[in-house]
């Protein structure tokens, strides 16, 4: 057994990774919680009372709350009505890797004002994870909107719903009460933007948007301007959007998207004279907690940037390159070539995918680390489970990315690991794409807690943790 260690030294920390490494146990000290999260097994659950949020951005922030957790506030009633199960939510994730994969093969890829809004994670949602309220119209009707980094147009549904619309938490929005709305002709430069999603762009005179998922949640509609309202000094005119008439998908009750990608068509383009193409957000810890969504604002002296990858600029992804991995303090053995394929960030995906290669390495490590808890069987995407039922307490080494620039970044706790059945079934919540070609994807899991910083205009993305607190 290792010798409790009573001062941090270069050969005691070296001993007693050592240990860890061989699978011996080790007492808890301040050497130890330098490269382990000694938690309480049941904070890895989700509780049925709103931790609510102290963090306050500006007078515009407002929370984010999972849309089946407590803190949904005025829909509670709907709270875990349809409520998907972690294998419908890791099987509709598996389906926007995919189209991921599929959109950046098509594409020739590897074979000073500030405005927060109320953000909302909503894990039914085929397209993203994280709702967002906005106003669109005049007069102005509110609109729960899901955000997505990895989409460019912002649409919500719209009256007479010509073909086919589905359940929304609020009316739908009706052009024929707007004076502000008008649709873009097909003979207008600006249904260009829209041309490549559609494949018949005009209807009559009227210009068209499509656009499809990759869980098959699709809308199709009218292209158009309208107003969007993020408060009362945040007003923009002639906001470019699709008037949705057939929708159809796994949106649970929100009224459509707000795209937050890279192209002139997304949100940070269109309103780039204020906000200068910058937002950030933090993703709450759990179902139990809150987050926000800002739009502009100064950028904190804690948050670590790292430069957007070349490689993605053509997409509307945001491109990152992830340099090392790793685990318990101890940087994984990997060859740049684990990372060649490129990385994204995404809002929208739920787990992070590396290179089979990077994977395995994260895999082997953090089991080597955990060898004084039970395994139990993979479930779905998952291959590295644990049974925590019968603990109090256990140690979990930390994770760590790094990436280009030397930026690196501790997953926080709750980005770890992902209980699927409880305490008897609790997963490391990381998984491997089919073949190292494929572009790895940052997932929003391992987002949790941080503040991420999109700063398009200065091409990089920064993290800082504590975000939400």
């Amino acid at each position: 057994m290792a010798t409790p260690i009573c001062s941090i030294s270069l050969l005691n920390v070296f001993l007693l990774l050592f240990s860890l490494e061989k699978g011996y146990a080790v007492e808890e000290n301040e050497a130890t919680k330098s490269y382990l999260h000694v938690v309480k097994v049941n904070s890895l659950l989700p509780t049925t009372a709103c931790n609510h949020s102290s963090k306050v951005s500006n007078s515009l922030s407002l929370e984010v709350v999972h849309r089946h957790g407590p803190c949904i506030g005025i829909v509670n009633q709907e709270k875990g009505a349809d409520a998907p199960s972690n294998m419908e939510i890791l099987l509709r994730d598996q389906y926007r890797v995919d189209s991921i994969h599929a959109r950046l093969s098509s594409r020739g890829m590897f074979p000073e004002k500030q405005a927060t809004l109320p953000v909302q994670s909503g894990a039914s949602i085929g397209a993203g994870d994280y709702v967002v309220t906005v106003g669109l119209g005049t007069p102005k009707q509110e609109f729960t909107l899901i955000f997505d980094t990895g989409s460019d147009i912002t649409w919500t549904q719209c009256e007479p719903c010509a073909t086919t619309c589905y359940k929304q938490k609020e009316p739908r929005l009706d052009p024929s009460k707007s004076t502000s709305y008008k649709n873009i002709s097909c003979s207008s430069a600006l249904c260009k933007l829209v041309a490549s999603e559609a494949s018949q762009n005009c209807s009559s005179s009227t210009c068209r948007y499509q656009v499809q998922y990759g869980d098959g949640s699709y809308s199709i509609g009218f292209f158009a301007a309208e107003t969007l309202t993020l408060s009362s000094s945040n007003v923009f005119k002639n906001f470019l959007f699709g008037c949705g008439q057939q929708n159809n998908g796994l949106f649970g009750r929100a009224a459509g998207l707000l795209g937050l990608g890279r192209t002139k068509l997304a949100l940070p383009s269109q309103t780039a004279k204020k906000y200068k193409k910058l937002f950030s957000y933090c993703l709450p810890a759990s179902s139990s907690s809150e987050g926000y969504l800002s739009l502009g604002g100064q950028v904190s002296k804690s948050v670590k940037f790292t430069p957007l990858s070349a490689d993605f600029d053509s997409t509307p992804f945001y491109g990152l390159d992830i340099t090392g991995l790793s685990v318990g303090g101890r940087k994984l053995s990997l060859e740049e070539s684990a990372f060649s394929a490129g990385t994204v960030i995404d809002s929208g995906t739920v787990i992070t995918r590396l290179s089979p290669t990077a994977y395995s390495e994260l895999s082997s490590a953090f089991q080597n680390l955990m060898t004084d808890y039970p395994s139990t069987s993979g479930y779905s995407i998952f291959d590295t489970c644990y049974d925590f039922s019968k603990y109090d307490t256990v140690r979990i080494p930390k994770v760590g990315v790094t990436f280009k620039g030397g930026v690196e970044m501790d997953i926080d706790v709750s980005g770890i690991l992902y209980p699927v059945n409880g305490l008897k079934r609790v997963c490391l919540a990381f998984a491997g794409n089919d073949d190292d070609s494929d572009t790895s994807i940052f997932g929003n899991v391992q987002q949790r807690t941080y503040q991420v910083v999109y700063d398009g205009a200065k091409g990089r993305v920064g993290f800082a943790p504590g975000g939400c607190s």
